[in-house]
């Protein structure tokens, strides 16, 4: 069974039950958070990672925030959120899920203005629990149609960790995988380490194994020998965000993987929710690209295996352009290129708007 990375425990008053990706794949533990600073702690030192997961996460955060606000005056309590969520944004600055949830948090929130702030907080818990079903939702959708494009026999290459512990429970890039094997199909794995923080190894490994399909695990300078040698058939990564025209970020080092995929003529796909578009970018280069301090490089897990003083640089993400991706992967169907066209025709003039509930 996929674990639950992400809920919520209690009601208006509840707190946040998360899984400490740090701590895997040693130890499967869970923390609470229950104020305001230990979420956005959670989100910076990636306790909880993956774009979804962290849309999710700044939902739940949201509710969390308001708990300490006191105030029956509904103008004072709109700008106490707007402190609340702009706190939450200052977390990680590439997945656009992080904004994706907040904005949605506040819209909700507008749209029930008319109500006493009681009625606008049970609006906003409402809305963040559906945030995690819905996620559900979108995740085995993504694996239903990524499933499609497996045969038996298949293998493919992933990189960092795209999988259940990325968003509420299932994956994206993982789902494609697991949906597979739950189709009956033989599939099996390469999974890249990811350096810096090796989620790769870490989480993706720990998840694929759980699911008990086979998989072999590779150091990221290992991935070119691999295809060369004709061991994959596909490269299935995730994202964080992805431009109107196509291009990608990801994890660093999924560009270098995307090169060596299109080298080897090995269809390199993307499995992605919409919600991980951002349509108001023309290309990859608007994508803001986080920075990660220098210690993880040098000091990996506490042993310092660089020179101290060392200049480093350590961008957490890179973009594929989109030439370079053969399919986008989405709850909705499977994109072809050229992306402007079937991103605009897929998500369409109602792309603000939710899907819609089955409850």
């Amino acid at each position: 069974m996929p674990v639950k990375t992400i809920t919520w425990v209690g009601g208006l008053s509840g707190k946040i039950k998360l899984v400490d990706q740090t701590l895997l794949p040693g130890k499967l533990e869970y923390i609470y958070c229950d104020n305001l600073e230990s979420i956005w702690e959670a989100i910076k030192v990636l306790r909880v990672r993956g774009a979804p997961a962290i849309g999710i996460a700044a939902a739940l955060g949201t509710l969390v925030g308001i708990q300490k606000v006191d105030t029956k005056d509904v103008t004072t309590f709109l700008k106490k959120l707007d402190i609340i969520t702009g706190y939450l944004a200052t977390s990680r600055p590439t997945a656009v899920n992080l904004f994706w949830a907040l904005d949605r948090m506040k819209r909700i929130a507008r749209q029930n203005r008319e109500k006493p702030v009681k009625g606008i907080r049970k609006a906003l818990h409402q809305e963040a629990l559906w945030m995690i079903e819905e996620d559900n939702q979108v995740c085995r959708a993504i694996g239903k149609h990524g499933a499609k494009l497996l045969k038996n026999g298949d293998v493919v290459i992933t990189h960092c960790n795209a999988g259940g512990l990325a968003t509420a429970s299932y994956g994206t890039a993982l789902a494609v995988l697991f949906s597979a094997k739950e189709a009956e199909k033989d599939i099996s794995a390469f999974v890249d380490e990811t350096r810096p923080l090796l989620q790769g190894a870490r989480l993706t490994a720990w998840e694929l194994m759980r699911a008990k399909i086979p998989t072999t695990l590779i150091c990221d300078n290992m991935a070119a020998t691999v295809m060369k040698n004709k061991k994959v058939s596909c490269a299935v990564v995730g994202a964080d965000r992805i431009a109107s025209n196509g291009d990608t970020a990801n994890k660093i080092g999924t560009y270098g993987l995307a090169l060596l995929a299109k080298a080897h003529k090995i269809p390199f796909y993307v499995a992605a929710p919409t919600s991980t578009f951002d349509l108001t970018l023309n290309s990859g280069e608007q994508i803001p690209i986080e920075e990660r301090g220098d210690e993880e490089v040098t000091n990996g897990f506490g042993l310092r295996t660089a020179p101290k003083n060392v200049k480093v640089y350590s961008p957490a993400f890179d973009v594929t352009p989109a030439r370079l991706i053969a399919g986008i992967i989405t709850e909705k169907g499977v994109l072809r290129p050229p992306y402007r066209q079937s991103m605009r025709r897929t998500v369409g003039p109602d792309s603000k708007k939710e899907q819609k509930r089955v409850r």
